[in-house]
């Protein structure tokens, strides 16, 4: 078969097929009367041979010791291949997100684009200063993308930063909190902390039904977080997690405050006074926990509450009779 009709047949041009032969990868075996290169059917088996090994991306030599190496191994060489695709596809993809997240701000010219541009690469920066100064210079004219502010956020260890990353979001168009929802599901402890946090600090309504859902989350802290800024709102779903931090001595002075600001409804007051009188009727409920839960009743409405007081008043620890007594005196004088 001549050459022609083997670049027709095989979809490799003829100026290919004559690079091979300078190469010495695939040498027409025979030739005809005329004296042209004829290729046989071993020939044109190899060339497609050659064109499946390139195909998984192995320059020519490398095709070349394949085919005629009998010693040669393909295992380190396709390990290497699949090393360089990986990291082939992570620049293309960092790329694509990178064009995306330009798009989606919708710049309207050059500089815009430009602007974009320093600021993902402030953000990305090792420096902490940069990244904080990027993150606040964030909601000017042309503002980082959403997605963006997330993913920084999410991975953000300066608490500097992380906070000036968390401002950031409260201040942007939707806050993000679809893309925080996924922070929450990530397997590492620190990202879904981040997560929470940054989701605390947005006031729309999507925010607090999903720090309501976060309630039931099986990371602690992540209910903890939740029911902290759920108090500060004024969602009573707040109160049995606030509770038992108080008791378990967990943030306990930011969760009794949240309990005392969640009684200023009369509705609730008796509600979180019955819960921190049943966490204090606990019989695992150690000495330190009972104080702790006495103190918070100090700043709880009601009847319910006065009535524990009188009779903690009594309690056989001394430390909680003394404070309960303080207490009714304090309450007595207003």
């Amino acid at each position: 078969m001549l050459i022609g009709e083997v670049a027709r047949r095989s979809g490799v041009s003829a100026r290919m097929l004559r690079h091979y032969d300078s190469l010495g990868l695939v040498r027409p075996t025979g030739r005809t009367d005329g004296g042209y290169r004829e290729y046989s059917s071993e020939d044109i088996r190899r060339i497609f041979h050659i064109e499946s090994l390139r195909s998984l991306g192995l320059s020519l030599r490398e095709v070349g010791r394949a085919l005629d190496d009998p010693g040669f191994t393909p295992a380190e060489l396709v390990d290497d291949l699949i090393r360089q695709t990986r990291e082939r596809i992570a620049d293309e993809t960092e790329m694509l997100t990178r064009l995306s997240r330009i798009g989606a701000a919708e710049p309207a010219g050059w500089e815009d684009v430009l602007q974009i541009v320093a600021l993902l690469q402030a953000l990305g920066s090792k420096s902490a200063g940069k990244r904080q100064r990027a993150a606040l210079s964030s909601v000017e004219a042309v503002p980082v993308p959403v997605e963006a502010l997330v993913e920084a956020v999410l991975n953000e260890t300066d608490p500097n930063v992380a906070g000036a990353l968390r401002w950031a979001l409260a201040q942007s168009g939707d806050g993000g909190w679809a893309l925080l929802a996924e922070g929450l599901g990530s397997p590492a402890a620190e990202v879904r902390k981040r997560a929470v946090q940054s989701i605390a600090e947005i006031p729309k309504g999507e925010a607090t039904a999903l720090l309501q859902d976060a309630l039931a989350h099986p990371d602690i802290t992540v209910r903890r977080y939740a029911a902290l800024a759920l108090g500060a709102r004024g969602v009573a779903d707040a109160v049995p997690t606030l509770v038992d931090m108080v008791g378990e001595e967990t943030n306990d002075v930011d969760a009794a405050d949240a309990l005392s600001a969640l009684a200023s409804r009369p509705a609730l007051a008796d509600q979180i006074a019955t819960r921190l009188v049943g966490r204090l009727s606990h019989g695992n409920a150690d000495p330190s926990a009972r104080r702790r839960l006495t103190q918070a009743l100090a700043d709880i409405p009601g009847t319910t509450a006065s009535r524990a007081l009188t009779d903690l008043s009594h309690d056989e620890d001394r430390v909680v009779a003394l404070t309960a007594t303080y207490i009714l005196g304090i309450r007595d004088a207003r």
